[in-house]
Parts: structure tokens; sequence; C-alpha cells
């Protein structure tokens, strides 16, 4: 197996084009510093995804799901190049892996596709030949070679897959936070850092919409006993939270303004749309108190999954707004994104602050 770092950089690292420059000028002190290959998975250009999505849906309405998993994940591969060429621009060999290139094979669940197989071949291969290895995030194929899509926002899952592929033991996550806060630091006032977070805790958050990490690729982490590493996406790219399988007892209150609750007539109604979502990959939350599904994070047309799958159409019922403290999760509805931002400041205002083992305001600093 390959001795390669493996990064991931999210779409916010890459607000200009000259962002590309800048981070290949990191890359290349660090391959200079340390002699590892670098396996680096990429996110698109802020907006790109959703800017084919809206061409898309202007041709039609309501797509078969091979059509834009086929589609929107060119807007990362668009990324990766840039990212290599900028390498290339200072003498360092690169090369872009495709999705259908990578190893990772899954189920047919175009839009929501699960890993069900890896082959280490291609990537080792090819990590031997060039000094960095570029990975456009959320791409693979299926059994039959299709084009698959991991999700919105899945280059941490890519990221994860990639490390387990070559054998490693860490992921460093690059965003436009250094870490896992007790809330959303861009949206909510009063924020801190958690520097040590369990992998269950991580999951759990993601789960009820914190936007840090990909819930699966904590999960896949936790299976292989890959340390995730979350740092700031530009220099001097701040060290900020680490997630294992030891971390903090940990309060947050966690929110995502794209996350909608569904009403339906009965338990069992609820029950039948909480499992419809499950299988096709699409997070939800099946909230007891009564028979209401929380759908997490957005980007779901349900409109067309309900009506694929014969499901009545929930009610519009809210924003989901989980306070969590350790492993107990209480659930706000809030009426509206704006209500449910106002409701998480109240609510973090109040939060146990002691709970957790809170980092600094300045992060350790280190080189990317």
């Amino acid at each position: 197996m390959s001795d390669a770092a493996i990064l991931k950089f999210g779409g916010s690292t890459f607000r200009t084009h000259a962002a590309y420059d800048k981070l290949a000028a990191g890359l290349e002190a660090r391959l200079e510093r340390e002699g590892r290959r670098l396996a680096v998975v990429v996110s698109a250009m802020q907006g790109e995804t959703e800017q084919l999505r809206g061409r898309l849906h202007e041709v039609n309405a309501h797509p078969d799901d091979a059509t834009p998993a086929g589609m929107l994940a060119t807007a990362d591969l668009i990324s990766a190049h840039l990212l290599a060429t900028a390498l290339h621009r200072r003498g360092r060999t690169a090369t872009v892996l495709a999705g259908h290139q990578i190893g990772l094979i899954t189920n047919s669940s175009f839009l929501w596709a699960r890993v069900i197989e890896t082959d280490p071949g291609p990537l080792d291969r090819t990590l031997s030949e060039y000094e960095v290895v570029v990975v456009p995030g959320g791409q693979a194929i299926d059994a039959h070679g299709r084009p698959t899509w991991l999700g919105k926002n899945s280059s941490d899952l890519s990221a994860i897959a990639v490390t387990r592929a070559v054998g490693g033991t860490a992921c460093e996550i690059h965003s436009d936070v250094d870490g896992i806060y007790t809330s959303d630091p861009h949206l909510v006032r009063g924020a801190r850092l958690l520097p040590k977070v369990s992998f269950n805790m991580a999951a759990l958050m993601s789960l009820y919409g914190a936007k840090v990490l990909h819930r699966r690729a904590v999960q896949l982490a936790l299976r292989h006993g890959i340390e995730i590493v979350c740092r700031y996406n530009r220099a001097p790219f701040s060290r900020g939270t680490t997630i294992s399988r030891e971390g903090d007892q940990m309060a947050a209150i966690v929110f995502n303004q794209r996350s909608v609750v569904l009403g339906y007539d009965s338990d069992d109604c609820a029950d039948l749309a909480h499992g419809v979502f499950h299988a096709a990959g699409i997070d939800t939350v099946r909230l007891t108190e009564k028979p209401w599904v929380a759908v997490v994070g957005g980007f779901v047309d349900l409109e067309a999954v309900q009506r694929r799958q014969n499901l009545k159409p929930g009610t519009h019922v809210g924003v989901p707004v989980a306070e969590i403290r350790g492993s107990k999760v209480i659930t706000h509805i809030a009426e509206s994104g704006e209500d449910a931002l106002h409701m998480a400041q109240r609510l973090h205002d109040r939060i146990d602050l002691p709970l957790v083992d809170l980092a600094p305001q300045q992060p350790h600093l280190a080189g990317v």
C-alpha cells in the first residue's frame, strides 16, 4: 500500500480560479517538506454544481436519477483538472483519476450511492508514478460501469474511501471552518471549537444537519479506524478538531436551514416514508413524538421521490433544530429557516458549555 497523505478540499476552497494556484503552492511546500505522495480529493467551485442542476431542471424538471448522477459530478471533475494544471505549472507531476478510474464500485442508487467494493490497484499504481493524484469528489461507478454519485457534499466520503483504498490511517478534511463547533460558527454567535470529538458524536451531529462532515464518511472512518483531522482550507491551514474513537462528551446546537420536517397521517405512514427515504440513501430522522420525518440537508426532490415510490406526500411542518447533550437529542421545530436560525441562537445562548472541553479561540497552526 502507498504511504501517501490523503487530503480533501471542499468547494469553499475555490472561490476564484486563483485559488487553485494558491493551493498548488501549499501542496508543493508539503511535497518538499515531507517527501510523501499526495492523494487530493477536491469538490467543485462554489455554486457550480447547483448551476448544473438548474440547467438540467430547465430541460426536465424531474429527470431520472441516472442523468444528474452523470451530469452533476462533472463540476467536481473540472475542479480536479484545474488543480492538476496548477500543479503542472509549478513543474510537479500530477494527474486526475475520475470516478470510473479510481476503483470504487457502488450500488445503483445513482444519486445517493453506497460504496460496496474497493479496488486499491488504480490508486496505488498511479501514486507510484505521480507526486499528486487528484480525485474529484463524489464520483464512482456501479457494477455495470454506469456513473454514480455519492450525494451532495460527498467529497468527505470519497476522501475516506480513498484513505481506505491506500491503507491509510488518517485523512485530513479541509473546509471553511477548522473543525466541529458547538454550532455553525458562520451563523451562531459564540460558537466554540471542539478539539476532540468521537466518531459517534460526529455522526450524530451530521445526521441532524451539521455541515462540517458527511455522516457516511464518519461511519466509514469508524469501521476502518481512520482518524479524521479537520483543518482550515487556507494558509496557514490551521488544525482544529480531531475525530477518532476517543472524544469528549459534548453539547451542541445543530440545524440546517434546508432541512424540513414532514408530517404524515399516522405512525405507519411516517415509518413507511422513513424507510423509503432511507432505502434511497436520503438522510432522514424518524421523530418519535408525532408521525413526523425530518429530511436533513435539502437538495432532495421530495416530490419526485414520493411520487416514484407511490407515497402520499407529507405535509410541511417546519425546520428541525437539534439540541444535543452527550448522546441525548431534543428536536425542536421552527416554522422557517430564518426562525430556525433565531431558535438556534437562543438555545446556544443557554447551552451548558462546561459540558465540553473547549479549545482556545486561536487553534494550533500548522502547514498544509
